[in-house]
């Protein structure tokens, strides 16, 4: 089967679910102002007065954008992996996941977003105590969809 085929089947499956977002990758990009100094988070510093230029967010959170779609998060399971509910998942197909990388699976044919443990023995680890692992072994049907490269979690 072609590669397309695999992305067209994937496409579909997450648009039937509803957690598929529409990534615009238009040519004029939208460019927001990027300051120099970094936010402290102890006490401010007088030196961020001054700008370094616009940041165009496809460029910076995304490497290949045929491989990226967006997925929302729904629930606490990744809460100590800074992943809230409702945050919006960066996922790119084309990177090999490794372990310890947070990763999105088919699991039967619930999609969830959990950490790849790879060693003593492969399993998916949530980032909160309440939840046990998810043992991986090749009769499990488990199929890791991409890997998040990113994360974005709105306060209001």
């Amino acid at each position: 089967m072609p590669a397309d085929s695999i992305y067209n089947v994937y496409t579909y499956s997450i648009l039937s679910l509803g957690w598929f977002f529409n990534l615009s990758f238009k040519e004029e990009a939208m460019l927001l102002p990027f300051y120099l100094g970094p936010a402290y988070l102890g006490f401010p510093s007088p030196a961020s007065d001054y700008t370094e230029g616009p940041i165009n967010l496809n460029e910076h959170l995304i490497s290949n954008q045929d491989a990226t779609f967006l997925l929302r998060a729904k629930g606490n399971s990744m809460e100590g992996a800074c992943i809230a509910d409702g945050a919006v998942l960066i996922v790119d197909r084309s990177i090999q996941p490794i372990h310890n990388d947070i990763v999105v699976a088919s699991i039967g044919g619930d999609i969830v977003c959990k950490r790849l443990k790879l060693r003593p023995h492969p399993c998916l680890l949530s980032e909160h105590p309440d939840y046990p692992p998810i043992h991986i072994s090749e009769d499990e049907g488990v199929e890791i969809m991409g890997t998040v490269t990113a994360v974005i979690n709105q306060f209001r």
